[in-house]
């Protein structure tokens, strides 16, 4: 949500913001004057409430003469205070669906460009490796070695999901013990949340009113199925007023998670790429309202994650994300993209964002500035830490052998035991 008297005052750069993001910008100059209508209905409802009470008040010591018409006045001021009330709860709903609706503004130093394409590659970190033998893709890998039950899951739990065994199972859990053990190192805690949430929530993240149709509802108990564990996070502290002393905050979330995927129809519906239940190490700060603070947790989530990427010895490239790619909640967004030999082409495994006060004014979360004593909305950031089955893909791809089998990097061994290798 953003700060609507900014919005008032600044009108021509809330319309070119929202315009670099593909929203349109129209939409200002009705927020505004809906703005403007509900101030003018609250004013004149609430001079016609002090009259009543005045007139009210005035009764008792009024001549008998004199309180008909009183009475009547009253009763006149009533029913028109009533009228405007209902107005203007019809207003303040308007009002407060357009603002649940205005987007983030991007920050001046993002790419603009209508959609993906103008994404910018930053780095690329690695060589894609070049095989002496003809590699496999992720599924060929794990019917080779019986690391998964696809088929069979598919008749029990429908498309989309999967089940992997034995070392493969072992893996994905190794992937997010050494994640959570690097973010405890870098001072992160680490909390496990739950996979539902009430409404109010995925409206304070920023998944409602934009996303309804990604996200599993389940209407006889009126609860939600969380994407991530941003969402449980960013409302974890709604509604309270911080210590500056307090802050950073820094959460790092583990937690199933459920998408529908409701729009991404058609696209790699095999394998463990887009599987609508998974598991999921989420970085979450929360950190004071300066923008160079929260930048500069924004390139230090960014570095953490390229850390897990090498630690895992897998290419990747860094893009800087487009102001029409990056979604409403977002002021500047990287996602990194693991190499995936079988496509021949990178794909992503984070997405690193900083949100600024947005997702904040949506909680009510502030703190009070040590400076001058002010009340202040927090920033928040996001990034993954780890998504699994998603990044098992360009990991077993990348470092397999020509008999199936699949290297472990020298980082991960230990939370496999020890073991070099797993698979044939």
């Amino acid at each position: 949500m953003l700060d609507i008297k900014f919005i008032v005052d600044n009108r021509q750069y809330v319309k070119d913001c929202l315009g670099k993001k593909g929203f349109n910008p129209e939409n200002v100059d009705s927020l505004i004057s809906s703005y403007l209508e509900m101030n003018k209905l609250k004013t004149s409802s609430q001079a016609l409430a002090e009259e009543k009470n005045r007139l009210s008040n005035s009764i008792k010591s009024a001549s008998a003469e004199e309180r008909p018409a009183i009475i009547a006045k009253s009763r006149e001021i009533g029913e028109q205070l009533k009228k405007e009330q209902e107005q203007l709860s019809s207003v303040q709903a308007q009002f407060d669906e357009m603002m649940l609706r205005m987007p983030n503004y991007p920050s001046p130093d993002c790419p603009v460009a209508p959609d993906e394409s103008g994404n910018v590659v930053i780095r690329k970190v690695g060589e894609p490796r070049k095989f002496d033998f003809t590699p496999r893709d992720h599924i060929e890998l794990m019917e080779l070695n019986g690391w998964s039950e696809m088929e069979r899951i598919a008749k029990v739990s429908g498309s989309r999901t999967y089940a992997i065994k034995n070392d493969l199972a072992q893996l994905e859990l190794a992937m997010h013990m050494m994640v959570l053990d690097k973010l405890r190192s870098h001072g992160f805690t680490v909390i496990t949340v739950p996979s539902i949430s009430k409404e109010k929530p995925l409206y304070g993240q920023g998944y409602l009113p934009f996303s309804r149709d990604e996200i599993y509802y389940m209407p006889a108990d009126d609860i939600y199925l969380s994407g991530t564990a941003e969402l449980i996070l960013n409302s974890l502290h709604a509604d309270e007023i911080l210590s500056e002393n307090d802050l950073p905050i820094l959460y790092a979330g583990f937690s199933p998670c459920f998408r529908r995927e409701a729009g991404a129809a058609g696209k790699d519906t095999r394998g463990l790429v887009r599987v609508h239940q998974f598991m999921k190490t989420e970085q979450f700060v929360i950190c004071k309202n300066d923008i160079a603070e929260s930048e500069k947790w924004h390139q230090k989530l960014l570095a953490i994650s390229e850390e897990v990427l090498q630690d895992l010895e897998l290419p990747y490239q860094v893009l800087d994300i487009c102001t029409g790619d990056m979604g409403a909640p977002k002021y500047r967004q990287y996602d990194l993209e693991a190499w995936v030999p079988s496509q021949n082409c990178y794909r992503e495994t984070h997405s690193c964002s900083n949100i600024t006060d947005w997702q904040a004014r949506r909680t009510n979360l502030r703190y009070r500035d040590n400076a001058d004593g002010k009340v202040k909305y927090v920033h928040t950031l996001n990034n993954t830490g780890i998504a699994t089955p998603r990044a098992l893909v360009p990991f077993i791809e990348n470092h397999q052998n020509a008999d199936g089998s699949v290297n472990i990097p020298a980082k991960l061994q230990p939370y496999m035991g020890g073991r070099k290798v797993i698979g044939k």
